[in-house]
């Protein structure tokens, strides 16, 4: 279940909403607080009381503080990955939890916290918050900008799905297609791409193609 929700607004900018489904509701009671306080037999147990007080105000101010934080974090981050939720996961851009904490004025602990096991629903599905960090592919072409390892994972997929049984890519191949992309990136990154995402290399993929293309046959 997210915890944030955006949709596009109707100014041509993004909603950005907690889930008010997935947040704690804690509330004080005061009228409970009053009728016990009125039956205290003596100043240990009033001050007792007044601390249980105490403790519940600071809980529920604790979480109001935290939803806030929750929200103003997804919204920075909604800011920075604009391109994203408007044309998808090539236009995710490259982004460290230091970006955003300095964008908001919090500490990058704070970022880190509130962005564990947090989801966030938008156009284009469900995410969890830390999908939206990743580190920066330096462009090779002079003054681009650097590309998102989401984005390239995502384009080395593609082109790994394209691939005919007589004409399978080797990571060289594909080191050379991201370069002429701009995407200036090195063998053994390609094949740590690749094995994160449990793709076999050329040769296993060549024989499994070949073998699918003479069963069609």
């Amino acid at each position: 279940m997210p915890d944030v929700i955006v949709s596009a607004a109707r100014d041509g900018s993004w909603s950005v909403e907690l889930n008010a489904d997935t947040l704690p509701r804690v509330l004080v009671n005061q009228d409970y607080f009053t009728s016990v306080s009125k039956q205290a037999a003596n100043n240990a147990e009033k001050e007792f009381l007044a601390e249980c007080l105490q403790n519940a105000n600071w809980l529920t101010r604790s979480l109001d503080q935290r939803a806030r934080t929750i929200l103003k974090v997804a919204s920075e981050i909604v800011r920075q990955q604009d391109a994203f939720l408007l044309h998808g996961i090539r236009h995710l851009r490259p982004l460290n939890l230091r970006t955003v904490a300095d964008a908001i004025g919090m500490h990058e602990s704070t970022v880190s916290r509130v962005t564990a096991n947090k989801y966030m629903m938008t156009p284009r599905g469900v995410f969890e918050l830390r999908y939206f960090f990743s580190v920066a592919i330096a462009s090779s072409a002079a003054g681009g900008d650097a590309h998102s390892s989401e984005a390239v994972r995502d384009r080395i997929r593609e082109l790994i799905d394209a691939e005919k049984p007589l004409d399978v890519l080797s990571d060289d191949a594909i080191v050379d297609i991201l370069k002429r992309g701009g995407v200036d990136i090195a063998r053994r990154t390609v094949a740590k791409y690749r094995e994160g995402m449990s793709i076999p290399s050329s040769v296993q993929r060549r024989r499994e193609k070949r073998a699918l293309a003479s069963a069609g046959g």
